[in-house]
């Protein structure tokens, strides 16, 4: 008896072993793939800090294994983000046969839309941000002070701007999810935009350093996404009824 009804579960935590293990292949793969070019990862990355220093400074490496783990670092975390798409299909596989139709209609585009949303916050960030707060940062220098950089810092900085705005740009799914589930109504997000505003500041005072120019390149962003999202969430019907579930459920049988 109690082996018939473990074998659900064990069956459920091989399928997940399994999910996990092509996930993990597949960052391994991209990496050993990219690991050759770790160094000119690096220096493509720094391209926005190295453009606005002052003419002969460079960036500087403080502890001796720097030059070596910080490319490695670099490389390992953008193997991890070109995996994504892989990692959520991985996802996608494992809880697609527990959903109902109408969740899996849902699902499955918010899963390829906040891969894609977070890609335009990493690109924005690179392209947008980066440029204007390091001719910034470089230019309120004090005088005799010399702008050098350590690798290691500059890399936990950007990658933290990277996370900060590759979440950011997520907001529209989150709207979506929350009207979808009854939690909230699009009437009542519009209803609230003064507050949300005013919260999209204080999110991009928290996650962006301590200046008026990055944190404004993540507060206005993150409003209109919002706006984004409500346009979206209109698109999806209300969540079901349990009547309506009931429906599907019978159907599927």
């Amino acid at each position: 008896m109690s082996d018939h009804s473990d074998s659900p579960l064990i069956s459920h935590l091989l399928e997940l072993r399994t999910r996990l293990m092509r996930a993990v292949a597949a960052v391994l793969v991209v990496f050993l793939a990219l690991i050759y070019f770790a160094n000119d990862i690096y220096s493509l990355l720094a391209q926005p800090l190295i453009e606005k220093m002052p003419e002969g400074a460079t960036m500087i490496a403080t502890d001796v294994a720097s030059p070596l783990l910080t490319p490695m670092k670099l490389t390992m975390v953008l193997s991890v983000m070109i995996a994504i798409p892989v990692i959520l299909y991985q996802v996608w596989a494992f809880i697609a046969p527990g959903l109902y139709r109408h969740e899996r209609r849902l699902v499955l585009p918010l899963l390829v839309s906040s891969s894609l949303l977070f890609y335009l916050g990493v690109a924005f960030a690179y392209f947008v941000v980066f440029p204007l707060i390091f001719g910034f940062f470089t230019t309120i220098a004090p005088t005799g002070v010399q702008v050098a950089t350590d690798i290691a810092s500059y890399l936990d900085f950007v990658l933290a701007l990277f996370m900060a705005f590759g979440i950011a740009f997520e907001v529209p799914i989150a709207i979506i999810l929350l009207c979808w589930t009854g939690a909230t109504s699009v009437d009542s997000l519009r209803e609230k935009r003064p507050y949300i505003l005013v919260l999209a500041f204080v999110i991009g005072m928290v996650l962006t350093p301590p200046d008026v120019v990055s944190q404004t390149l993540l507060a206005v962003p993150m409003y209109l996404l919002f706006e984004a999202g409500l346009w979206c969430a209109q698109l999806y019907s209300k969540a079901p009824t349990r009547a309506d579930v009931d429906a599907e459920q019978s159907s599927d049988e």
